[in-house]
């Protein structure tokens, strides 16, 4: 069963990136997949249920690619802009454009509310508690500054994928993201 859910998953994962979620065909991907619908509604529940699966997967990717990029900088404060700021650049690529930024929202509902943002949203609170408890932030409500991190590099990303020029959007939103996110910098962090 694991096996026809992975599969399942990777067909989808290309059909919605080449054809887009209301163009990919049940049928192709499940042929694509070597599968039936009955294995996908199994599975899935319907189509909505594998972009659910779908998104999960490609968002909670580019966590692991975020917070891999993050771990390479030398102090949490650098990797927690790092890591904003990667998750913003990933709205460059087309596969999480297509996928996670437009078709998601439009059939998922908001994006704050799926379960892989959640996540990102309690690693970023854990990350801003070291970083107040090492004197590099201001004494601040830890989730009311994580949604407003989390919320700004999402809707950074958002704007992105709409955008007709969106190299030099992307340099905009990183900057203005890092020029935000430097707002929390105790008096004594600042350099």
């Amino acid at each position: 069963m694991a096996d026809n859910r992975a599969r399942l998953i990777s067909a989808a994962r290309k059909a919605f990136a080449e054809k887009g979620y209301a163009a990919a065909s049940m049928d192709e991907l499940t042929a694509a997949a070597g599968l039936t619908r009955g294995a996908l509604y199994h599975n899935f529940g319907d189509k909505r249920g594998l972009l659910a699966a779908v998104v999960d997967q490609i968002d909670s990717d580019m966590a692991q690619r975020a917070q891999q990029i993050a771990a390479a900088e030398t102090d949490s404060w650098q990797g927690l802009l790092a890591e904003g700021a990667a998750y913003i650049r990933m709205a460059l690529e087309p596969e999480v454009q297509r996928i996670v930024l437009l078709d998601g929202p439009a059939v998922l509902g908001d994006p704050s509310q799926w379960p892989s943002q959640s996540s990102c949203l309690q690693a970023t609170r854990q990350k801003l508690e070291l970083l107040i408890t090492q004197g590099v932030l201001k004494p601040v409500d830890t989730e009311a500054a994580a949604r407003l991190l989390s919320g700004a590099a999402l809707n950074a990303a958002l704007w992105i994928a709409a955008s007709a020029s969106p190299e030099a959007v992307t340099a905009k939103a990183v900057e203005a993201f890092r020029m935000l996110a430097s707002g929390l910098l105790a008096p004594s962090a600042i350099k």
